[in-house]
């Protein structure tokens, strides 16, 4: 009978030695899961905010403010003035990163007229957590104010011609709402006069736009006016892609035209380089509203610097981003229209001499250029 209480004796000092391990282990476990914890509330308390504002520790203090910035730029069209303005975009974000010692990472695509493709575009810089967005040309600016109603992310648009006319914003000086931007305005009356130094003898006269462009209308319905109160005939004719542009144009030459306008209109500039001989041929001077226009085979492009434009929108969105700027206050940029660049080759073909033009050209202009025809600019550097 001694046996088996010694046994049983034993039996429970073994089973109050395994719990007295089991409670070591769990308080050993508790101990690094309180450890644990205390650390990862330490770490909040030091990490940036969930809008990756300002650092805050856990005395509450600031420490450092956020240094990487998330652009979305979607371009309307694969054209010379507009990839010049991306590419002056993109240029002049790199400086400012270099400067002030912040990262954009730039997410850029190009819708090329298509509406489809433009809301998947906006789309997808939303749901990559875009800090503000870049509509170049109207079109895009108009979605990506839709598209931002609810979330106001900052639009600063690029190269719309007439941002109140389109409802961009409520005045140039005051947009009063989430977009402002760079305007690449026409000054429709000085193109006119160019066009009249050029001829004076002008009696008709061909309008060739997109119907469907909203940076067109305000500019065509000026020409209209001056033309007509001159006492010219106006033809109009429009299109709304590439082959109903080049019929359009042809029209015009069939029409008797002395000389064609065109204001900045990018269905017409996707389209010039399928034009311009049918023009050139006609002997008819196609005046247009952009550099590119002439670069393209027109014979005139006046207006805005596009590269200079790029840049300006790349300090506004910077101002925007690491400034704090209000975009429904910051003034939409103009700039003057005054750089006459004129196609040297088209001079030739119809038979206008360069320097004569020039000095005609030189009391109404802050710049007279020359340039040949190319598909881009590179190629003409």
């Amino acid at each position: 009978s001694v046996l088996p209480r010694r046994s049983s004796a034993m039996e429970r000092m073994v089973r109050m030695g395994t719990t007295t391990m089991k409670m070591k282990r769990f308080f050993t476990v508790l101990t690094a899961a309180l450890a644990a914890s205390a650390t990862l509330i330490s770490l909040a308390s030091c990490g940036k905010t969930a809008g990756g504002d300002a650092e805050t520790t856990a005395s509450g203090s600031t420490s450092g403010t956020k240094n990487s910035y998330r652009i979305g730029i979607c371009n309307y069209v694969d054209d010379a003035s507009l990839n010049q303005i991306v590419e002056n975009i993109q240029a002049r974000l790199e400086e400012i990163s270099a400067e002030k010692g912040v990262q954009f990472v730039i997410d850029y695509d190009n819708c090329n007229a298509d509406a489809t493709v433009m809301e998947q575009i906006i789309a997808n810089f939303q749901s990559s957590g875009a800090d503000l967005l870049v509509g170049v040309a109207t079109p895009v600016a108009m979605r990506m104010q839709t598209a931002t109603e609810d979330s106001q992310t900052p639009v600063v648009f690029a190269a719309v011609s007439d941002p109140i006319g389109a409802g961009l914003v409520e005045s140039l000086e005051a947009p009063g709402s989430n977009l402002t931007g760079t305007s690449d305005y026409l000054d429709t009356a000085a193109m006119m006069n160019l066009m009249f130094v050029q001829n004076p003898d002008l009696q008709k006269v061909g309008l060739l736009y997109d119907l469907g462009q909203d940076s067109a209308a305000s500019a065509i319905e000026s020409a209209k006016a001056y033309l007509e109160d001159k006492g010219v005939e106006v033809i109009e004719r429009t299109g709304t892609s590439v082959d109903e542009i080049a019929l359009a144009a042809q029209a015009l030459v069939s029409d008797g035209v002395q000389a064609v306008f065109t204001p900045t209109d990018n269905t017409v500039m996707k389209s010039e380089l399928t034009i311009y001989e049918t023009f050139a041929e006609a002997g008819i001077p196609h005046y247009t509203g952009a550099d590119s226009f002439a670069l393209n085979g027109a014979f005139l492009g006046y207006g805005v610097d596009y590269a200079n434009l790029g840049v300006e929108t790349a300090n506004m969105i910077a101002s925007i981003l690491l400034d704090g700027a209000d975009p429904a206050a910051t003034a939409v940029k103009t700039f003057d229209n005054g750089t006459a660049t004129i196609n040297t080759e088209i001079c030739e073909q119809l038979g206008i001499d360069f320097d004569e033009l020039s000095e005609k050209f030189a009391p109404y202009c802050t710049k007279v250029q020359s340039i040949v025809t190319a598909e881009s600019f590179d190629d003409v550097q």
